[in-house]
C-alpha cells in the first residue's frame, strides 16, 4: 500500500482535548500524529465543530485544527499553523 500523505504519521495513544467555543472541551484520544495533522477518536462526534483547537497537555501542544474527514467515532484533522 502506497503512502500518499504530505508528512509521515506515527501511531500513538495519547489523551487530548478538543477545545472550542470559549471554554467548551471534549475528551479525545490521539491515535496518530504527523507534522500536518492527526487522527482523533471520540466517544461521540456529535457537536464537534469543523474548526477547533487540539490540546495534548502531556506534550505541551495546542494547535488550531480543521476537520478533513469523519468516520464513525474517528476524526481526521489538518493543523492550521
Amino acid at each position: 500500500m502506497d503512502e500518499n500523505r504530505i508528512a509521515p504519521r506515527r501511531r500513538l495513544l495519547k489523551a487530548g482535548k478538543i477545545s472550542f467555543g470559549g471554554g467548551a472541551a471534549i475528551d479525545c484520544t490521539v491515535r496518530n500524529l504527523s507534522e500536518t495533522g492527526a487522527a482523533l477518536e471520540v466517544i461521540s462526534p456529535v457537536g464537534i465543530p469543523e474548526r477547533f483547537t487540539l490540546v495534548i497537555e502531556a506534550d505541551h501542544i495546542q494547535v488550531p485544527c480543521r476537520v478533513v474527514w469523519r468516520k464513525g467515532t474517528r476524526i481526521g484533522v489538518h493543523f492550521e499553523t
